[in-house]
């Protein structure tokens, strides 16, 4: 059998996430610790007993997802589960950094200020209330793409994240996603809906983002993934570092090619995907992209043992 761990991205944050893992696995807990010291503050107290709408702010959320799925899988090393026992890791988004780390691409301590670093020029690429994003639910990819080339005019609106076959999400100006969400419930979209984010991700208008983590990225060192990634942006592996630095650059403005990305894994003899860390959204999509392929969710000391015995028996 062949498996690949996969990382989640913004959305799946909440408040105590990754706490029980912590307090039953000491590498767990070192983990959450080790980002405290590279941010030089106290991000594990805003995770466990801070107020969501704090931990939902991008500069936030994309350090404490990361450092809950690589509590997650310390503890799953803690039970005898390496990365080795993978073929190919992924993430969603923010997540391809957590995949990177779990890969021995980065140091935790490096990833943590990458993604608070990536999680702010985010933030403040575009003006609060100038762009949005929003779901269009029932509608393939070329056609939310149709959508989107039409809702545009003269502004941004792309599809951002080609989730599953029936979850689009298209990003850009904020009149032109509205424009997007009335073209697609024209077009028989089962629901069209703006997004609650700060931000609108994966499309033209984060190009300073791009521009800010291409400048971030040229001062960290990036080691040989030790096991393959398949890249949002290319849904196929990659393990030269230095194009690996490119496309984390690329992916800030570019598509998140999700659907694609799980069926090229599923075409590369992958059987089961393992969701490391928070949340369980996407087993969800990869279950609406491939029969075949069976998910287990990584995220709490009870689900790491269970993953571990059905590794190890």
């Amino acid at each position: 059998m062949s498996r690949a761990f996969v990382f989640p991205g913004q959305g799946a944050q909440a408040i105590g996430m990754g706490k029980a893992l912590a307090d039953a696995y000491p590498a767990a807990k070192a983990v959450f610790d080790e980002v405290d010291d590279a941010l030089g503050e106290k991000l594990s107290a805003l995770i466990w007993e801070g107020a969501q709408e704090d931990l939902t702010l991008t500069q936030n959320a994309q350090p404490a997802l990361m450092a809950t799925s690589l509590a997650a899988m310390r503890a799953l090393e803690a039970e005898g589960v390496t990365i080795d026992a993978a073929s190919y890791v992924a993430g969603h988004s923010l997540g391809e950094y957590s995949a990177l780390a779990a890969a021995g691409t980065f140091s935790i301590a490096d990833t943590a200020r990458l993604l608070r670093a990536r999680g702010k020029a985010m933030q403040d690429a575009v003006p609060v209330g100038v762009g949005a994003m929003a779901a269009l639910l029932g509608l393939d990819f070329e056609t939310a793409t149709a959508v989107a080339l039409e809702a545009a005019h003269d502004q941004v609106c792309q599809a951002a994240n080609d989730n599953d076959p029936s979850q689009v999400v298209v990003s850009g100006h904020k009149e032109a996603v509205e424009r997007a969400v009335e073209i697609a419930k024209a077009k028989g979209a089962r629901r069209a809906v703006l997004l609650p984010v700060s931000a609108p991700f994966h499309c033209a208008l984060m190009q300073p983002a791009a521009e800010a983590m291409a400048e971030a990225l040229s001062q960290v060192e990036l080691k040989t993934p030790k096991v393959p990634l398949v890249a949002n942006v290319r849904a196929a592996e990659i393990s030269d570092p230095t194009v690996i630095r490119s496309l984390l650059v690329e992916q800030i403005t570019g598509s998140v090619r999700w659907r694609e990305s799980v069926m090229w894994m599923a075409e590369h003899g992958v059987t089961e995907i393992w969701e490391i860390g928070a949340g369980k959204a996407l087993s969800g999509m990869i279950r609406r992209i491939s029969k075949e392929v069976g998910t287990l969710a990584v995220g709490s000391p009870e689900d790491v043992k269970a993953a571990a015995l059905s590794l190890n028996g």
